[in-house]
């Protein structure tokens, strides 16, 4: 059983309103309640606020963070999008009828209710100004002190404010672009480590900065998407590759294509072609490289030969051991 708690709050009744928040949330819950191809992930809890008359207060947030937080599940995970506020004792996120800044939830209580939670792994993801700060002790500088099967992942550092463009969380939108499936990984599972990597990746050096603290044994998967792979075809690269560092050799008959033949070349082989196809896909994963040519076209006309890249030789690995 997977279990999430998901919050948005816009409306605030002692402070400024934000216009994006519930509208994430959403967005979040509908991402994580199914898997790629329509089966049960999540079973998600969603609170929004969006005004006076359906607002989050603060003790409902603080006891749906206890009731997530209270039982044993594979996942726990939190998101909250909202204001965050920092002080020199710690950070704050903000309910709907927080009064000033520290009146909010302190994160190092959120941290307690997690750190205690039988579940396996536990995950944070706070998109909301200074959020970076969840997970470091009182006055404690660079220092994360987060139990095992803990994960953090922030929409910023605790220095800086988390920005929202055209009514939604730019994190927020990564985060759910992530786990639609452009950070899932060969075999179509998306992990926190890959949707960090994927929101990293878009954000540049002068913009807001994700933080990712974890401390764990193994990358739980957070959704599975279809592979960009067919399974079948992925195991097949230890028949292709049976060593490390061995190569596969090609000639004309790989290729399918007639054009660019020379007079008296070998033809193409229906065989070969199919297994050629495999490799091009390969490659277009950057599992395999060609050897000494530009493309794997070249390889195949010129009789040259593929080996596995670095990503390669490690998904071989993999399948050679059957851990895949």
């Amino acid at each position: 059983m997977r279990k999430a708690l998901v919050v948005g709050v816009n409306h605030y009744e002692h402070g400024p309103a934000l216009h994006g928040c519930v509208d994430d949330a959403h967005a979040v819950k509908a991402v994580l309640e199914r898997h790629g191809d329509g089966s049960v992930n999540f079973g998600v809890e969603l609170l929004t606020g969006t005004g006076p008359t359906d607002m989050v207060e603060k003790m409902t947030l603080k006891d749906a963070i206890a009731a997530l937080f209270a039982d044993k599940h594979e996942v726990s995970l939190f998101y909250f999008a909202g204001h965050g506020h920092i002080t020199t004792t710690g950070g704050y996120i903000l309910a709907g009828d927080s009064l000033r800044g520290d009146d909010g939830i302190s994160l190092t209580d959120v941290l307690t209710l997690a750190d205690k939670c039988p579940s396996d792994n536990r995950i944070i993801v706070l998109d909301s100004c200074h959020s970076g700060i969840a997970g470091a002790p009182p006055g404690a500088q660079n220092v994360a002190i987060l139990s095992e099967g803990m994960t953090i992942l922030t929409a910023s550092t605790e220095k800086q404010y988390a920005s929202e463009v055209n009514g939604a969380g730019v994190f927020t939108a990564l985060f759910v672009d992530a786990l639609s499936g452009p950070a899932a990984n060969l075999v179509g599972d998306i992990t926190p480590g890959s949707v960090y990597s994927h929101i990293d990746q878009a954000l540049g050096p002068w913009q807001q900065r994700p933080v990712f603290k974890t401390n764990v044994r193994n990358f739980v998967s957070l959704r599975k998407v279809q592979p960009p792979i067919p399974l079948p075809e992925l195991q097949r690269i230890v028949e292709f590759f049976p060593r490390p560092g061995s190569e596969f050799e090609l000639d004309p008959s790989f290729e399918p294509e007639l054009k660019g033949r020379d007079p008296g070349m070998i033809a193409p082989d229906p065989e070969n072609t199919r297994k050629f196809a495999i490799l091009q896909r390969y490659a277009k994963l950057n599992l395999v490289a060609p050897k000494d040519a530009p493309h794997m076209w070249h390889a195949a006309m010129q009789s040259k030969s593929c080996r596995l890249t670095v990503v390669g030789e490690h998904w071989r690995s993999l399948v050679a051991k059957k851990l895949i």
